[in-house]
């Protein structure tokens, strides 16, 4: 018998996302009428037990995704770390494509390809996480005609994504976390699986899809979609090109590493750290250094004025050094 998912309901978290979806997917029946594709945010070197603990909380079965897996009814595949998850022809896709809003794997990416593969058949489910990776793909999934839900904020341990989706899209409903498996099971057995009257928001969603899949005839191409802008990449250095929808400003360079406005704002903090940790080293190495030279002229019996010169250098670096640390030291931590 054919068990191949004809609906299909995708999930995005974060930060308190394992918690938010072990008690989601432990609401799920074992009749459930449509494939379940997760994406977690993860460190890039975890091992995740994730498939393991969510097999465990309910009566469907958990894989990690493999590429080429086909979706199934009753079963949810996850996102191993630091790949995507990208849906095609009904199955999964498990790529390195470019990073978008700084992670690998992302919801954008997996809501994205599944608005594309399943259409009105999509039910997209945003739970507890920090940013705002997730909003855009949502908004794909109810422009192609799907049914998109949404963690109540004010009991997600972190608010982040869902607020954000909520500021920028027009979910089919926010509930509390208990409510969501039972509106997954209706939205399921509501949704047409007919193609949507257009498809006309299909194009530039196929193209981003085909730049995480890292497509050689998409990343050959001269531009991405949009127009350039003033910023650089802060994950590889190259020109942005900006697109603005109704719900949210976006970025993504010729490589395909995608941002929203709110992501890239952190992506160059976290660039800017790094060079300042970097200044600091090569000031404190500068100073040092010319000790070493004043303190060696010295043994030479070298006139005062080359002395001088050295000792000037490290002063002057010791006191941009000293500038720098304490802005290192005093610097605000965003959430991640």
């Amino acid at each position: 018998m054919d068990e191949r998912a004809e609906r299909l309901v995708v999930v995005g978290a974060s930060a308190g996302g394992v918690e938010a979806l072990t008690e989601l997917v432990g609401g799920l029946p074992a009749g459930l009428n449509a494939a379940v594709a997760v994406v977690l945010h993860l460190p890039a070197g975890a091992q995740s037990r994730l498939p393991q603990i969510l097999g465990r909380a309910g009566p469907l079965r958990a894989v990690a995704a493999e590429d080429g897996l086909p979706l199934e009814r009753g079963h949810i595949y996850v996102a191993p770390p630091d790949h995507h998850l990208v849906i095609r022809d009904r199955e999964c896709r498990v790529v390195t494509g470019p990073h978008e809003n700084g992670v690998r794997p992302s919801v954008d990416v997996l809501f994205r390809s599944a608005a594309l593969a399943y259409g009105p058949g999509t039910v997209g489910v945003v739970l507890s996480g920090a940013r705002d990776d997730g909003v855009a793909g949502a908004n794909a999934i109810e422009q192609r005609g799907g049914c998109v839900l949404v963690q109540d904020p004010d009991e997600a341990a972190f608010s982040g994504m869902p607020s954000e989706t909520l500021s920028r899209d027009h979910p089919d409903a926010v509930l509390p976390l208990a409510a969501l498996a039972g509106a997954i099971v209706r939205a399921v057995g509501d949704l047409s699986t007919e193609e949507a009257m257009s498809d006309n928001p299909g194009d530039e969603m196929s193209v981003e899809t085909e730049y995480a899949m890292l497509e050689a005839d998409t990343i050959g191409r001269s531009a991405p979609p949009g127009r350039p802008s003033p910023f650089t990449c802060p994950a590889c250095g190259g020109v942005l090109w900006e697109s603005e929808d109704d719900e949210q400003l976006r970025f993504r360079c010729r490589v395909g590493h995608a941002f929203s406005a709110e992501a890239a704002v952190d992506e160059e903090g976290a660039a800017l750290e790094d060079a300042l940790w970097t200044a600091l080293r090569a000031l404190r190495e500068r100073a040092d250094l010319s000790d070493r030279i004043v303190r060696r002229l010295g043994d030479n019996g070298a006139a005062p004025q080359s002395r001088r010169r050295f000792e000037a250098i490290a002063r002057e670096s010791r006191e941009k050094a000293e500038v720098i640390r304490r802005v290192l030291a005093g610097s605000d931590r965003g959430e991640t």
